[in-house]
């Protein structure tokens, strides 16, 4: 048995996986904005709920959004603004009193999908969650990659690449640079482009059903996300030549993004053909707390 949480900005979910990939239990709480320790505390609360032996302190793994540096052993880069600067590895293994690995969200994300889920059948798996933000992960033979510096696969804040004079140099980002990748192909930064060039605001969700009853508008902003989204996926692509690109987040439910990417793809990749499928999530929304847990893959 292994538990996974997943720590997100509006919730807190938690699962207990067998050593075959099937789900023992599941449970969710709201998370406690803001507090760190209200944090620890809900955590707590919830392995100790689902918790199928607490004799046993069953192994936990934690998918954040963020990661935890090398260098200080604290977390960064966190839209969860309240876990930065916090051991949250070291603090959650003393109040569990039990191992606790803790990684990056789309990290989590990407050995759900490669060690049960879509890439399990390949060795390079580059998982993209397409939400409210922007994140990427990579497993190789169902390990994920953090990198010397715990960033590894962090292509929403890299730049897109060939803007066009209308985009350049990008929106602001939250990183403190301008045209990130998430600025662009992030859900809200979609909506928000589809409202300036419309004066309409809808949700990603409508732009697209609007767009297959022949609202012109909308089809056009679909396109040029196709393109966006193609563009970006083109330099994971050419950098890490992945065997599968696995797509999660709400967007990644559009349907026509699996017809058209790999042509679009194609158009930018630095190679005769392109290969790589690019497919959706076959756990959807689970991936993250399944990955957390399989932060133990060697447990009995």
């Amino acid at each position: 048995m292994r538990i996974g949480i997943d720590l997100g900005g509006t919730k807190i979910e938690a699962i207990v996986l067998e050593s075959d990939g099937i789900e023992v239990a599941r449970f969710r709480v709201n998370s406690p904005k803001g507090s760190y320790s209200k944090t620890l505390d809900s955590i707590a609360d919830l392995v100790a709920s689902i918790d199928p032996d607490p004799n046993q302190a069953t192994p936990v793994g934690i998918g954040i959004p963020g990661t935890v540096s090398p260098a200080t052993g604290l977390v960064k880069n966190a839209n969860s603004t309240w876990l930065i600067g916090h051991p949250i590895d070291r603090d959650l293994s003393e109040r569990l009193a039990r191992p606790v690995r803790v990684a990056n969200d789309a990290n989590c994300f990407a050995i759900s999908e490669a060690t049960d889920g879509a890439g399990m059948d390949v060795s390079v798996v580059f998982g993209v969650i397409l939400g409210t933000g922007v994140g990427g992960g990579i497993a190789v033979n169902r390990q994920v990659i953090t990198g010397a510096n715990a960033i590894a696969g962090e292509w929403g804040h890299t730049p897109l690449p060939w803007m066009t004079a209308e985009e350049y140099p990008g929106a602001g980002c939250y990183c403190g640079r301008p045209g990130c990748i998430e600025t662009f192909i992030a859900g809200p930064a979609f909506e928000a482009a589809f409202a300036r060039t419309t004066g309409k605001e809808m949700s990603a969700r409508d732009i697209t059903e609007a767009a297959k009853t022949g609202d012109s508008t909308a089809e056009a902003a679909l396109q040029r996300y196709e393109d966006q989204l193609a563009r970006a996926l083109t330099v994971l692509i050419n950098i890490v030549d992945p065997d599968i690109i696995v797509l999660g987040g709400g967007l990644s439910n559009i349907e026509r993004l699996y017809d058209n990417l790999p042509e679009r793809i194609a158009e930018h990749a630095f190679s005769d053909k392109i290969e790589t499928p690019v497919v959706r999530a076959v756990h959807g929304d689970s991936g993250g707390v399944r990955g957390a847990a399989w932060l133990w893959p060697d447990t009995p």
